[in-house]
């Protein structure tokens, strides 16, 4: 009688770290978690730029032109973040640039792919609480989001995040 072992030779899947991009001042504590999360546990860093509806669009010419300029500076800065994401975690990350709400965004690009592993926001050091889309999330969400959430502090100095991660 001979005895059988199997091998799962399939290769674990990534943990993928999906990180919104904004100029608040919470981001870059959020980026060097998510690269550090990243690093240590052989995952990737996802990039989410949220083109958010331009509000002046009572003529049609102005507000293509502001949906432009707008995805114009979404390049733009997803290609400097993600070349901090190179620098830091030594792979490419994967760059998502979306139109809409940033809290639908985040739910629709979630359900879309489900290699994404952990959210990680930043929240707001500021005194109107953590920031909108954190709040939408805990408050409203919470329920139906199907993968973990880690929202880093923004107040927090990169020796605390190295500590941490």
């Amino acid at each position: 009688m001979s005895e059988e072992t199997t091998t799962d030779d399939a290769p674990t899947p990534e943990r993928v770290f999906l990180c919104m991009v904004d100029s608040s001042e919470e981001f870059g504590p959020t980026l060097r978690y998510a690269c550090a999360r990243a690093n240590n546990t052989g995952g990737r860093v996802a990039l989410l730029y949220v083109i958010e509806p331009a509000e002046f669009q009572h003529w049609l010419g102005v507000g293509d032109r502001m949906q432009a300029e707008s995805r114009e500076e979404a390049e733009e800065m997803c290609q400097i973040v993600s070349d901090v994401v190179m620098r830091r975690t030594h792979k490419m990350p994967v760059i998502y640039i979306r139109d809409g709400s940033a809290h639908e965004v985040v739910m629709q690009l979630v359900e879309e792919e489900p290699n994404i592993s952990v959210l990680v926001l930043g929240s707001s050091t500021g005194g109107d609480g953590p920031g909108p889309l954190v709040s939408h999330i805990v408050n409203k969400m919470a329920g139906k989001f199907a993968l973990p959430i880690t929202i880093v502090p923004g107040g927090l100095t990169d020796e605390q995040i190295d500590s941490i991660t």
